[in-house]
């Protein structure tokens, strides 16, 4: 986080709520076109969907894992601890 550290409250929820939004979209596309492979393709699927599910754990992993923690999709709560721990900062 420390390239973080001039960024406004509002730009590091922005970001949050971003992440989280590309991890569902990853998700999503994910089931979506391993569905439509599995009833066309089966054997050439499999692979698919093991190369791709691979990727797709490491992108959960780290959002998850990531510096900021398992993070909840609401801008506002977000908003809220980054206004909250800038001031703590401040004082």
């Amino acid at each position: 986080m420390a390239t973080e550290a001039h960024s406004t409250p509002e730009e590091r929820a922005a970001k949050r709520v971003k992440d989280q939004t590309d991890v569902m979209w990853h998700v999503a596309t994910y089931l979506i076109i391993n569905a439509f492979l599995w009833l066309i393709v089966p054997p050439a699927a499999f692979w698919v969907t093991i190369g791709w599910g691979i990727g797709l754990a490491f992108h959960v992993a780290y959002y998850f894992i990531g510096d900021d923690g398992p993070e909840n999709p609401r801008y506002q709560k977000y908003l809220a601890e980054e206004r909250a721990r800038e001031q703590q900062n401040s004082t």
